[in-house]
């Protein structure tokens, strides 16, 4: 199991109780199995004595010490999978959404499980053009998603700084919340908090050009991606979890985690020019955008390690290479 000081143990009478508030009283869980995937929520896969099979996520005690945009990530994850549905996109329905914190003192939602496997665990079993396939699949229900829109830009969070009237500024606040964290937290970093900010800030005109605040995943890695192998042959996408990350903002930042440690690929593209709201090109002003967003995904990664507890030897060696990333991208800026 993935440790982290984010997840919240659930014993057996407390798992009982979420049943019974979420699905009638009298309902109970049957079986249930802890999820090894995730590293912010607790996830659990029970079985209802009534046979179904749900999804249960429990968010971090409130009292927990996160990242400053770590606000009430359960609500937003619950907001994305209701909002991405009803433009088609494949996402797990909400069957309980509890925010009341009364009876665990966090918030929890019961989830439909997605049928299939996380692509990143049988890529390897793919054909390259099968990996392909899929890819531009991924691609075009992200640009189905991109056409659901906010009312303002940033992270919809109670209180966030970064809930403004333009793309600019709630992403300029977002860069200055992250870099408050990085001076909160002591992280090394290839460059101060304050040079990194200022650096950001330098291309703060080419986020005038987005003009319309769509929905953006923004965690759409392989691990994210949900496939399953297709009775004709080949693999076919299922659905897309772990919507907590979400936010209204420029769609071409979702591909920083669709392409996450990788060149785009050319069916990524291709994919997305099928459903994409409005067409673009990754080219000048729009490719120094996504340079934006990759750095602040970068800087999330290698911030956040303290707030979950993270201090392995392997934690440091993946901090090198974000470090490693980082200081790419800061040439690149």
């Amino acid at each position: 199991m993935t440790t982290s000081l984010t997840k919240r143990p659930v014993a057996a009478d407390e798992l009982q109780a979420l049943a019974g508030r979420a699905f009638g009283a009298g309902r109970r869980a049957a079986s249930w199995t802890e999820l090894t995937g995730g590293t912010y929520n607790t996830v659990l896969a029970l079985t209802l004595d009534d046979g179904r099979d749900v999804i249960l996520k429990v968010a971090p005690p409130p009292h927990l010490e996160l990242l400053t945009h770590e606000v009430d990530l359960l609500r937003t994850e619950v907001e994305f999978y209701r909002r991405a549905a009803a433009v088609g996109v494949a996402v797990p329905s909400v069957l309980a959404a509890d925010f009341a914190r009364d009876l665990i003192g966090t918030d929890f939602a019961f989830l439909s499980r997605i049928e299939g496997v996380p692509f990143d665990t049988v890529e390897s079993t793919m054909t390259l053009a099968e990996a392909a396939a899929v890819r531009r699949e991924v691609a075009a229900a992200a640009g189905r998603l991109h056409a659901v829109t906010g009312t303002a830009y940033g992270y919809p969070l109670r209180g966030s700084n970064s809930w403004q009237s333009t793309w600019r500024a709630a992403f300029g606040a977002m860069v200055d919340d992250l870099m408050g964290d990085a001076a909160r937290l002591a992280n090394v970093l290839p460059a101060s908090p304050e040079r990194i900010a200022t650096m950001m800030r330098r291309h703060a005109d080419v986020l005038d050009d987005v003009d319309c605040p769509a929905l953006v995943h923004f965690d759409l890695w392989d691990g994210n991606v949900f496939v399953n192998a297709h009775p004709a042959g080949g693999w076919r996408l299922t659905g897309f979890i772990d919507g907590e990350r979400a936010f209204y903002g420029d769609p071409i930042a979702e591909l920083c985690s669709l392409t996450l440690f990788r060149e785009i690929e050319p069916e990524i593209l291709e994919g997305y020019a099928e459903t994409a709201p409005s067409p673009f090109k990754l080219a000048g002003r729009a490719a120094r955008r996504l340079d934006l967003y990759t750095t602040y995904l970068y800087l999330i990664m290698a911030i956040e390690g303290p707030t979950r507890g993270w201090h392995s030897p392997e934690r440091r060696e993946f901090e090198l290479f974000l470090r490693g990333r980082l200081e790419e991208q800061f040439r690149r800026l």
